[in-house]
């Protein structure tokens, strides 16, 4: 199991001993998360549909980065968890993958793809686009209605949009 570098580890928590807002340790607790992966840069992960493309982020995700040696100029090792059956078909497209990767990056930061197989996480379905708002039928009931006026709009908006 990879352990978190020396510098992440003397970052003393500080605790104020009240809650606080969840924002604020979110951020560190990702950084460190990305680190312990190896992924001193989290770009590769979260922008991983874009650098790839939307075929191959469908079969496969990053995993794991170890970083080569420094003095060749060569890059390091990118793990990817691949589909079952995917494995095979992405070990065709290290080249151009990596080539992608790495023009994306702007450095040659990949040399190598490894690829371990699993499941992978399912992801949530886009959401639908909204319907646009029809005119508002002359007998609807938030015509009616008599008080604050904002709150009369939102009752009319909300006419507009329901299913009919």
């Amino acid at each position: 199991m990879a352990r978190t570098p020396k510098a992440a580890q003397e970052t003393p928590v500080v605790r104020h001993n009240r809650a606080t807002v969840i924002g604020a340790d979110a951020n560190t607790a990702a950084a460190a998360a990305f680190v312990r992966a190896g992924f001193s840069d989290p770009t590769l992960v979260l922008r991983w549909n874009e650098i790839a493309g939307p075929e191959v982020a469908r079969l496969a995700q990053p995993l794991k980065f170890s970083e080569g040696p420094q003095k060749n100029g060569g890059g390091g090792t990118l793990t990817l968890r691949a589909a079952p059956g995917a494995a095979l078909f992405l070990a065709h497209e290290k080249r151009e993958l990596c080539e992608r990767i790495n023009a994306y990056l702007g450095r040659a930061a990949v040399a190598q793809l490894k690829f371990s197989q699993g499941a992978l996480p399912v992801r949530p379905p886009p959401p639908k686009p909204q319907k646009a708002a029809g005119p508002l039928p002359v007998g609807d009931p938030s015509r009616r209605y008599q008080g604050p006026d904002g709150l009369a709009k939102a009752l009319q908006a909300l006419a507009r949009r329901r299913e009919k």
